[in-house]
């Protein structure tokens, strides 16, 4: 006889209470759609240019925006961990929470070993968060895939950009050359 699995979802609260209790202490996972989600690890180069990208972000959103490295960002039944999230200002406004998907203007995976996972599951979450600028950073195939205009649960916009300039939605002015980022 063939036995039935059914998974328990989690909600937001749950997380947080294993997160408050300690539970998950240590262990590098993430609650997407209610699911415990264990993260990839992290290797030399994902860290290379996921702190290079904050960097640049930084440097030039200084008094705009907040940027944050690898830290939660809290939507309806999640709480992914992007590698980079620029925010609202002022940094403040999140001593007694995450950025929720009113604060974000643009969220950015890294990916090495983890790009189903961004394409596909995070892909739809942001989405249907309706986060107007989704950038995934593939390592393998050195392109940024962008992804906008969030509508029904998917984007209507993706381009895969191997060369050229890019820039955030709501900072146009923060143009990045993907030849000097890969440089």
């Amino acid at each position: 006889m063939n036995a039935i699995k059914t998974l328990a979802k989690w909600t937001l609260e749950d997380y947080h209470r294993m997160v408050d209790a300690g539970i998950l202490a240590d262990r590098p996972v993430e609650l997407l759609a209610g699911e415990i989600i264990e993260m990839s690890p992290e290797g030399p180069i994902h860290r290379f240019y996921s702190e290079g990208l904050a960097g640049y972000f930084r440097s030039r959103l200084t008094g705009r925006a907040w940027i944050q490295e690898a830290r939660p960002i809290t939507l309806s039944d999640s709480e992914p961990e992007p590698d980079v999230s620029i925010v609202r200002s002022p940094r403040e406004r999140y001593r007694d929470r995450h950025p929720s998907a009113d604060d974000i203007f643009l969220v950015v995976e890294v990916s090495f070993s983890s790009l189903a996972k961004d394409l596909e599951i995070k892909t739809k979450l942001y989405a249907e968060a309706e986060i107007e600028d989704y950038w995934v950073i593939d390592l393998t195939k050195r392109q940024f895939i962008v992804l906008r205009s969030p509508y029904q649960g998917t984007y209507q916009s993706r381009q895969e950009l191997q060369c050229g300039a890019i820039a955030p939605i709501a900072f146009p002015d923060v143009e990045l050359s993907i030849e000097d980022f890969w440089a």
